[in-house]
């Protein structure tokens, strides 16, 4: 550790320097808890820059908004602080272009299908999200043996912020060139089918080891060109991969599948990645990690060892400097030795954080900081400490019934240490929706207590406060005990993964014309509803209406229509579709719309048809109803 640098920043102690990027300083670091972080401080010269802190502050808030389960979060942040930092999970990890450029060559197909179902997952939460990434390319990409996961936010933008496309305010073109959309060279406005153009170029990479459109080295504006108007270059791709890279590069936005459709259609295989990549991801993440093991100061450790930074996808040999007391790094590498090496700093040197690819972890399976660090078997950790009878999803009814619930939540735990964040809770009641993350405090046979919490999801936006502390205790394989304060209710084991929403529900879904009306006025009067398949904390209920404007002094029907269209985040899927309150689709929403509560959707059958009755949350009226297109 040099001069300059601090023992901590926040509540991290650093215990070296991972490298120094354009932004600022990034350091290696342990939490209170004992979880190995990134922590990147800001050079005190940008930070004195208004405009950079703003951009600083937003890059932060794109993670904060990706957030939840599949992602490294935020750990801390301080935007307004001298100089301002951000500690987000460390990631060891190579990247994809390390991997295929420097190491390993072009991946099988098999890999490249999973790689396409990861990415894909990891997109469809960055879009839900409300942004765009706007910058995805091999170095952005971090392979580990759980899956891919999807780096550098700093560019990330709202979606309904995105009218300037891939422009700054200064004009000039944001995005790598050789991975980049036609909208986005064009400078259009960008949705979430220009990330899917560039997961295309990115999987082709994957596949053949060259970008579809060529490289910069050819010109800048000559690729941009090509982006544009030619035909990809797909030489060298396996024929059972032609269709999906070729349906993401369709010139048009609309012609792309979403990422749900390419996430669904593509399995993921055990392990994804060949038996070279993953034995020598294993060693090289192992040596990074060494200082998780001996970090304290108190013993010799083995060191970290040699890092090689990426800063945008430039690696170049950066020693790890050692804080005062933490293990020296070892001699000697190699350059062949340290690329692997390169995508686990790439995280945090990169201009933001990760979102892991695959979005349901398997039950049990080791986390990055799990790993333990050092050759001792005392300095080996275990992988988690949360009994296998509490792993999985549980929902429960705060108010209400089970079959007219007017308050629910949710809570999905996964393996892990005390001090991480190894439960995802979804709390819904008739006006918002609240999605966080709840730290595991202790663990045993029978109890289970969560903590501290930081909120991922709110519908509306700001109007959810971190959970309290939630305690389970085991009464059956099914049936768990939860309290929270002075609120205790009963668990049951509800169903997670990717497609959780009941076949039944899926679907679309139309309201019958009042009995009353004539066939012409009905004409005039549509209401709809959308059902897909996905995860929870997904927007999968997308409601659409259009009806006659009326006088406002006579409420009667004028000339003109009105047209509204929402989506709802699902936010339990035990024996009811509970979904949070609507989100305005600003493409479709005219001044006469409103938003509704949140709701719950079940199916039966009426007259020999299958029927929609959508629920108000906190209401017992009369359902909405509807009937199968």
């Amino acid at each position: 550790m040099l001069g300059e640098d601090p023992a901590a920043v926040g509540p991290f102690r650093l215990l070296g320097r991972l490298g120094v990027g354009g932004m600022g300083r990034v350091y290696l670091a342990r939490s209170a808890g004992g979880r190995t972080v990134a922590v990147k401080v800001v050079h005190g010269e940008l930070a004195a820059q208004d405009e950079f802190r703003r951009r600083f502050a937003r890059e932060v808030e794109a993670l904060r908004r990706v957030g939840g389960t599949g992602t490294t979060p935020v750990l801390g942040a301080d935007t307004d602080a001298e100089p301002p930092w951000v500690a987000i999970g460390y990631v060891p990890g190579p990247s994809l272009r390390a991997v295929v450029a420097d190491e390993h060559g072009p991946l099988p197909p098999e890999s490249v299908r999973s790689l396409a179902a990861g990415l894909a997952r990891a997109l469809g939460h960055v879009h839900s999200a409300g942004l765009v990434h706007r910058d995805l390319k091999p170095s952005n990409i971090l392979l580990t043996v759980d899956g891919p996961r999807l780096i550098d936010f700093g560019i990330a933008r709202a979606v309904d912020t995105v009218t300037d496309g891939g422009l700054t305010s200064t004009g000039a073109v944001v995005g790598s060139p050789g991975f980049m959309s036609p909208e986005q060279v064009r400078g259009e406005k960008l949705t979430s089918a220009s990330d899917i153009f560039c997961l295309g170029s990115v999987l082709a990479y994957a596949a053949t080891g060259r970008s579809p459109f060529g490289t910069a080295d050819s010109g800048v504006h000559a690729t941009m060109f090509r982006i544009a108007h030619d035909e990809p270059d797909l030489e060298g791709l396996p024929d059972e991969l032609q269709g999906l890279v070729r349906a993401c590069l369709a010139k048009s936005p609309g012609d792309r599948p979403s990422a749900e459709e390419i996430a669904s259609a593509h399995p993921v295989a055990d392990p994804w990645l060949p038996a070279g990549v993953l034995a020598a991801l294993g060693r090289h993440a192992a040596r990074i990690l060494d200082t998780d093991g001996a970090g304290d100061g108190s013993g010799d450790g083995t060191g970290v060892g040699t890092a090689v930074g990426a800063v945008s996808g430039e690696a170049a040999d950066t020693p790890v400097t050692p804080v005062p007391g933490a293990p020296r790094p070892p001699r000697g590498g190699g350059r062949r030795r340290t690329a692997f090496v390169a995508g686990a700093v790439a995280l945090v040197l990169a201009a933001a954080g990760a979102l892991t690819a695959t979005y349901w972890p398997k039950d049990g399976r080791q986390s990055p900081e799990g790993k333990g660090g050092g050759s001792s078997s005392s300095s080996a950790k275990p992988a988690g400490v949360v009994p296998a009878a509490f792993i999985g999803a549980w929902e429960g009814v705060l108010k209400g019934t089970a079959d007219i619930p007017h308050e629910t939540v949710r809570i999905e735990i996964t393996q892990g240490r005390t001090g991480a964040k190894t439960a995802v809770y979804t709390h819904i009641t008739g006006e918002r929706l609240c999605m966080g993350r709840a730290t595991l405090v202790s663990a045993d046979e029978n109890r289970i207590v969560f903590g501290e919490s930081d909120v991922t999801t709110s519908v509306p936006a700001t109007r959810c406060t971190p959970a309290a502390h939630q305690t389970l205790t085991f009464r059956s394989p099914d049936v768990l005990d939860w309290t929270s304060g002075a609120v205790t209710t009963a668990f049951r084991r509800a169903k997670t993964g990717p497609d959780i929403v009941p076949a039944s529900l899926v679907g679309h879904w139309k309201a019958p014309a009042f009995a009353e009306m004539s066939k012409k006025d009905a004409e005039r009067y549509d209401y709809r509803v959308t059902v897909t398949q996905g995860p929870v904390g997904a927007p999968l209920v997308r409601f659409e209406q259009t009806f006659p404007k009326r006088d406002e002094e006579t409420g009667a029907p004028v000339a003109g229509t009105v047209h509204c269209a929402s989506t709802a985040v699902v936010g339990a899927a035990g024996s009811l579709l509970v979904v949070g309150p609507t989100t305005r689709d600003p493409d479709a929403w005219d001044p006469e719309c409103a938003e509704s509560p949140a709701s719950n959707l079940r199916v039966d059958r009426y007259q020999g048809k299958e029927r929609l009755l959508v629920y108000g949350m906190g209401s017992d009226g009369e359902p909405g109803e509807f009937f199968r297109l």
